[in-house]
């Protein structure tokens, strides 16, 4: 080969691999830390794992603990079935916060993560190259050492053999560009533990053949029952009738529960899981009928409203909401947004759940019955946010250790039918849930 047509493929080469360096993130995702909140007992905690950096390696765990959670020492352990259990001892204090504590991981895979009797299931994750990224790697390599061959037989005077690795080189080169190319327009594999249920085989190989094509699940039933002040939820398939074992966090939780009391207090929790399809909470209750909704997102079943009532017998008592604000409203016809402003006086609070704030919207509802009894008969339950607004100088994704919003939250609501609604706003000052209970009147809209 004339050393005029190797400069020209050498330059060739470095020209694309200077405008196609490939920037492909088509394996598996590195992970990111998971914020789970879990009603532990008498205990509202928010269990942060933090993203896993290297496999074998530590897992670093975080537990906040909010106002009026008792101290003591909870048992953190990691478990996987087949791999060795690591476990630590995590002391709470008495000041409500953050406090730490490391497990470690020996493998990519499926694991549980228990904080005594709660467990969460977890996706150690594996950092894998697409089949794709390997060929476009591969292709420059491969075409970098023919490059070599050829110009060392081109220097020595054998240019006929050097049209060999030449030509090698060229193929070479035609098959990395090209995967670069198309490597964007390829979908990706099916996410295990978003879409497909986990296990260490899909997760070290997220690129193996599965002959799952519907990733739809069915509705899911939720039968609640009652002991002494623990609350359990028995989640079971619409479908097969089997415990459903397949929730997904969303909005930083497995199940958002909502109950209304007979005396209309609200109660946002967060059951622990305590076996497969079976949760756990512990309530404040009151002798008579409580309504219940408990908001799920199910692995390929999309986010479900589950509703039920329960009656509670024995003593008991009535307990009052904590938080003040001065509302704001601007309610328009059924049908049309109306907003509610929230105003809590000081720019301190923190996010909670992963947002500013939550309105919890009930109705209509008439006064012929108690709260929980006509909040159970109520067409509409809604759960609405306010999103977190991005501030200079401010973490994209804060936690509950940033207290520097507010102080006015605003919520935007189209009430689709007209009559009177119960809302509750529950925002976090100083981690103690503050909850505003109000009541609002939407009227009816112009008839066409």
């Amino acid at each position: 080969m004339p050393m005029r047509t190797l400069s020209i493929v050498l330059f060739t080469l470095g020209t694309l691999l200077g405008i196609t360096a490939p920037a492909l993130a088509d394996g598996a995702q590195t992970g990111a830390d998971i914020h789970v909140a879990q009603t532990l007992g008498d205990r509202e905690l928010t269990v942060i794992i933090r993203r896993v950096a290297e496999v074998p390696g530590p897992v670093h765990i975080d537990l906040v603990t909010h106002a009026g959670s008792p101290p003591g020492v909870v048992t953190v352990s990691a478990g996987a079935a087949g791999s060795p259990t690591s476990t630590t001892k995590v002391e709470l204090g008495g000041t409500p916060g953050f406090y730490s504590g490391t497990v470690h991981v020996d493998r990519a895979g499926p694991w549980e993560l228990k904080v005594d009797e709660a467990t969460i299931p977890f996706v150690v994750p594996a950092i894998v190259s697409s089949p794709w990224e390997n060929a476009t790697y591969g292709g420059f390599v491969a075409a970098g050492l023919l490059l070599v061959v050829a110009l060392v037989l081109g220097v020595r005077g054998r240019t006929g053999l050097a049209i060999v690795p030449a030509g090698g080189m060229i193929a070479a080169l035609a098959v990395a560009v090209t995967a670069a190319v198309l490597a964007p327009m390829i979908p990706q594999p099916p996410a295990p533990g978003e879409d497909l249920d986990p296990t260490f085989d899909n997760v070290n190989d997220p690129y193996q053949r599965t002959s799952i094509v519907d990733f739809s699940r069915p509705p899911v039933n939720l039968v609640p029952s009652i002991t002494g002040n623990d609350l359990t939820l028995s989640l079971t398939d619409g479908s097969s009738g089997r415990p459903v074992d397949d929730l997904l966090v969303h909005d930083n939780a497995f199940i958002h529960l909502v109950v209304i009391s007979p005396s209309g207090r609200l109660q946002h929790l967060h059951p622990i899981r305590v076996a497969p399809g079976e949760f756990r909470a512990r309530l404040k209750p009151e002798p008579g009928v409580h309504a219940i909704a408990a908001e799920i997102a199910r692995r390929g079943g999309g986010v479900q409203l589950l509703r039920s009532s329960i009656t509670v017998t024995g003593e008991g008592k009535s307990h009052t909401n904590e938080g003040k604000a001065d509302l704001t409203t601007q309610i328009r016809a059924a049908g049309s947004p109306s907003t509610i402003t929230a105003k809590f006086g000081t720019r301190d609070l923190q996010p909670w759940l992963g947002m500013l704030g939550h309105m919890i919207v009930v109705g209509p509802v008439t006064d012929s019955q108690t709260p929980a009894a006509t909040s159970s008969a109520a067409p509409i339950w809604a759960h609405v946010h306010a999103m977190i607004p991005p501030t200079p100088g401010m973490p994209d994704k804060p936690d509950e250790s940033v207290a520097a919003y507010g102080p006015d939250v605003s919520f935007t609501y189209s009430f689709p039918l007209p009559g009177r609604y119960l809302v509750w706003i529950q925002v976090e000052r100083d981690y103690t849930v503050l909850t505003v209970p109000a009541v609002v009147e939407v009227p009816q809209g112009v008839q066409g």
